[in-house]
């Protein structure tokens, strides 16, 4: 997979693959003893309601921050091999309050689509067209056994970016590189020009992975694969409290495999 942003504002999104389509990405079937390898718990599920008057700058809760409703959320009953993101919550940022919350289809595919035909994101993202190019991006993940959870950034109540975070050891990528236990990827666009330029793409990097590394302890290490030509998108994760770690060779691109370390957070 890849992401940056065209800055890493425009996009960072999964590279191409050669002969795959999205599901690639959820290609490896988990098996009962695979989980068992990777700690993963037991199956759950669970409904929970929250109060309407609830706000995407509250406790984390399940009111919808998209639209301001009461929604319920019903976990599928396997595994969570991402420690459930719906739940990570809102944090301030100085670019304002932000959360990642999960892509509903029937919600969120108008939007979604659209910055998918912005020129900027389509360089990246190559999934310009109808909805439903789009929507066949979304559906292997939003259908998968959630090693990768597509997700709008909410910047003071807007959405305003996508998000694909991602279970780097148990994707493709890992091919490409001595992946470890529990690495989690992420690939973003920043939606709106507004956006872009402005230093926001990088705020909202290191936001996510300080998210990632704090609900996710069994995570060491945060990576992702821009574009090594863009450069714009490299220098945002330097600045986002990333290190170059190598250039790795993926089916369509050369990319720059770009990790944060919980080691190190607190120096970078």
């Amino acid at each position: 997979m890849a992401p940056a942003d065209a800055h890493t504002d425009a996009g960072t999104g999964p590279a191409p693959r050669a002969d795959t389509g999205a599901e690639d990405t959820l290609d490896l079937p988990l098996s009962e003893e695979l989980l068992a390898l990777f700690g993963e718990g037991a199956p759950a599920t669970e409904t929970r309601t929250q109060p309407p008057n609830a706000s995407v700058s509250s406790e984390p809760d399940d009111t919808d921050p998209v639209r301001g409703t009461q929604v319920a959320t019903s976990r599928p009953a396997v595994p969570d091999l991402l420690d459930h993101p719906a739940d990570w919550g809102p944090v301030t940022t100085p670019a304002g309050v932000f959360q990642l919350v999960p892509v509903r289809l029937e919600r969120d595919l108008a939007v979604i689509s659209r910055w998918m035909n912005d020129p900027a994101v389509a360089a990246f993202w190559e999934l310009a067209g109808s909805e439903s190019v789009t929507a066949d991006h979304l559906r292997p993940q939003l259908d998968g056994d959630g090693r990768s959870v597509p997700c709008l950034g909410v910047l003071a109540g807007v959405p305003m970016s996508y998000w694909e975070i991602y279970r780097a050891d148990l994707d493709p990528l890992a091919r490409h590189y001595p992946a470890r236990p529990h690495d989690t990827g992420i690939h973003l666009l920043i939606g709106g020009v507004n956006n872009r330029g402005r230093g926001v793409g990088t705020t909202l990097l290191r936001a996510v992975s300080d998210l990632v590394l704090d609900n996710r302890p069994l995570c060491a290490r945060v990576v992702a694969e821009p574009d090594l030509r863009n450069t714009p998108s490299v220098s945002a994760f330097l600045s986002a409290g990333f290190r170059f770690s190598a250039e790795v060779e993926l089916p369509d691109k050369r990319a720059a495999l770009m990790v944060r370390d919980r080691t190190h957070r607190a120096q970078l």
